[in-house]
């Protein structure tokens, strides 16, 4: 079982469940929601009173996953069984967003499944739609709590990356599979509605910001097209952050259906060993 450890800094203990809460040795105390999740993110780490994404940008991702996303999921769920240490083992999604990806793995695979985000909308719709899994808020970019060596495999799909943090939750045979989008993804709206349709790849620099403690193992892509409505169009947008601006609104209503390119570069990474 995972161990989640206080995020009272510089406390660190382990909590235990007691009913509805989770509690440290020292008496530090965090409610569990009644859809199942827990709120760990501290006042130092938000820099908003709603931090992360809103409900509508949750739900919209929801809703452009579940007509899109199953091609992707694929691909991670071979990933997952393809590495021996993976099987009954516990998994982090950091950045799990409303939990489409790891609920999917969870209801396949033989894991211990946890996901963590900053945004408690997002992870209150995770926790109510897939109960199985474990669903923490907190703010990655500062701190997992967790105990370290607690995860066999840790994903990221479209999120930001704490090398360091991973790392020390990462277990010392384990692996961190990243999925960014690929320099072709919505590369059609992007040109509709940015007015450019520049292949931008993100994998070299995502690479070297892990350089230091992780090193690449293995690569793929996945690639699709698929026909999108206009409602189909604006999730996508809203789930991505390109349609959010006032002056884009125009061109993003006055697009019809269209084929969208749809791709990810998946990468595989293991950890290095720091030196004694």
């Amino acid at each position: 079982m995972v161990t989640l450890i206080c995020p009272v800094r510089p406390c660190g203990s382990p909590l235990e469940r007691r009913d509805r809460v989770l509690i440290c040795s020292r008496g530090h105390s965090f409610d569990i929601a009644r859809s199942g999740y827990c709120n760990l993110l501290q006042p130092q780490d938000r820099r908003s009173r709603r931090p992360g994404d809103s409900r509508e940008t949750a739900a919209a991702r929801r809703r452009f996953l579940a007509g899109c996303g199953e091609p992707l999921l694929r691909a991670i769920l071979q990933e997952i069984r393809a590495l021996a240490q993976a099987r009954d083992t516990a998994i982090l999604d950091v950045g799990c967003g409303e939990g489409f990806h790891l609920g999917g793995i969870a209801r396949e695979a033989a894991v211990e499944a946890h996901g963590l985000d900053l945004s408690a909308a997002a992870i209150e719709l995770a926790a109510r739609r897939y109960p199985a899994a474990t669903w923490v808020v907190a703010n990655a970019d500062r701190f997992l709590p967790y105990a370290e060596g607690s995860f066999g495999l840790i994903l990221s799909v479209d999120a930001r990356l704490n090398p360091a943090e991973m790392r020390r939750v990462l277990a010392s045979e384990g692996r961190l599979l990243v999925a960014l989008p690929g320099p072709d993804d919505l590369v059609e709206l992007r040109a509709a509605v940015l007015g450019e349709g520049t292949l931008r790849g993100r994998l070299e620099r995502t690479a070297a910001s892990l350089s230091s403690h992780f090193e690449i193992e293995a690569l793929r892509t996945v690639r699709q097209t698929s026909r999108l409505d206009p409602d189909a169009i604006r999730d996508a947008l809203a789930a991505t952050y390109r349609g959010g601006r006032e002056s884009r609104r125009l061109r993003i209503e006055a697009l019809g259906e269209m084929e969208v390119t749809l791709s990810h570069d998946i990468a595989r990474f293991k950890g290095k060993i720091s030196p004694s």
